[in-house]
């Protein structure tokens, strides 16, 4: 081989590309059903938009960007996330003119420049949600629900929601400052990751997974006793919809997620059968991101799920889709004349929705049914001179091994009683 796939990037390959199609199907149907609409922006993005969105002490900022100039010399990024993106392509075309809350949903790659792992690529896809113009603790609700219903339909139904406020920008400075206090003070006991951060963004260090600096987290100023009226009433209106859809939560208040355009609500969903990396999606509140990319104050929230992670989960609980690869008929075929008629028949079957197959490279029949098994073939027929001479031929079902005698003539309308299971 001359060429691999870059590290840290994979090929999807049929019949795995099934699961996926699947997955988006679903995602498709049910986000619909809640009135969310999807919307496409392009993959990558002026850097400054993921800088000012994001926030520039961020280890996707600072370490993770696919940044590049382009041959005009500007600086562009490929999208490490969707929000920002979102929120951008809703200023830009004045949709906040439109009927308010918007609700988008997206499905697409994003790039990340990072150690690959189990369920972690430098190329990964996510699906997500953006509710905007509206601060209702009811949206809250109703998007965390959205998630975990989806994942429910997967039929991952063992699940953790891990939930908690941020504050706003009233409240979290006061509690960043106290923070600062407690992490100045226990500093020596800091991963060096960690001192760098106290000054820079403190709230950092509440992600970090060093031993040593979660013996100091754990003691840390919750944010939860800091929160404003406003903030404390939105969180508990908050759990209060949770309560009214049955969802069970857990209070996490070291919970602050990864970017810094979150405020208020912030929440994960996790898994234990994946080990380190449990989290299967999460999101929160971004009622600052709209101002910080163009100046509108405007309310948002969403989340984002993984679908790599996705499939890890159900691969770890042992769940398979309703995905079947295969044709419904594979034409085995002896001689020109033969496969000639034949090709004329595959593409009326075709057109007619089925999945049909025929040999193009000249095997014989032996290896041609070799290949329908390959396949995964439910019905084969061999057509040769005789065949087309006397208007008839064997159709087999290759489970059963049940044949019937059939007329080519009604081929079709017996494939039709055949693929809607109907008895040889």
């Amino acid at each position: 081989m001359k060429f691999n796939a870059p590290r840290g990037t994979n090929d999807i390959l049929p019949p795995d590309t099934l699961k996926w199609q699947y997955i988006e199907k679903k995602t498709h149907e049910i986000f619909s059903n809640y009135n969310y609409q999807e919307i496409r922006t392009p993959i990558f993005e002026y850097t400054e938009l993921f800088q000012r969105g994001i926030g520039e002490v961020t280890d996707i900022v600072e370490k993770e960007m696919y940044t590049f100039a382009d041959k005009g010399g500007r600086s562009i990024t490929l999208r490490p996330e969707g929000t920002a993106s979102v929120i951008r392509s809703f200023l830009e075309n004045k949709i906040y003119g439109q009927a308010q809350p918007t609700k988008y949903y997206y499905i697409g790659p994003m790039f990340r420049y990072e150690r690959p792992q189990s369920g972690r690529f430098r190329q990964f896809h996510q699906l997500g949600v953006e509710a905007i113009a509206s601060n209702d603790p009811a949206l809250d609700a109703e998007i965390i629900s959205l998630g975990m219903r989806l994942l429910q339909d997967f039929g991952l139904d063992d699940l953790e929601l891990h939930l908690n406020s941020v504050g706003c920008g009233e409240c979290r400075p006061v509690y960043v400052e106290k923070l600062k206090k407690y992490l100045i003070k226990n500093k020596d006991q800091l991963c060096d990751n960690c001192q760098s951060r106290i000054d820079r963004n403190p709230l950092r260090v509440l992600d970090c997974k060093n031993e040593s600096c979660q013996k100091v987290i754990k003691d840390a100023p919750k944010i939860t006793d800091n929160l404003c009226d406003s903030c404390a009433d939105h969180f508990d209106e908050v759990q209060e919809y949770l309560d009214i859809l049955d969802l069970d939560y857990t209070i996490n208040p070291l919970l602050v997620r990864g970017l810094d355009y979150y405020t208020n609500t912030a929440f994960e969903i996790k898994d234990n059968a994946l080990g380190a990396q449990d989290t299967v999606f999460g999101g929160g509140r971004y009622n600052g991101l709209a101002e910080e990319i163009g100046n509108r104050d405007l309310p948002g929230i969403g989340f984002a799920l993984g679908i790599e992670r996705l499939l890890l989960s159900l691969e770890a609980k042992d769940i398979q889709l309703p995905v079947e690869s295969g044709v419904d008929l594979y034409i085995t075929v002896i001689g020109d004349k033969a496969k000639k008629e034949s090709f004329k028949l595959l593409d009326k079957l075709r057109s007619k929705g089925f999945k049909t197959e025929i040999d193009y490279l000249g095997r014989g029949v032996g290896s041609q049914m070799k290949s329908a098994d390959r396949m995964n073939a439910e019905y084969t027929i061999i057509i040769g001179e005789d065949e087309l001479n006397n208007n008839s031929a064997t159709i087999r079902n290759m489970k059963s091994g049940d044949e019937k005698e059939i007329q080519l003539s009604n081929l079709l309308e017996e494939m039709k009683k055949l693929v809607d299971k109907e008895e040889l």
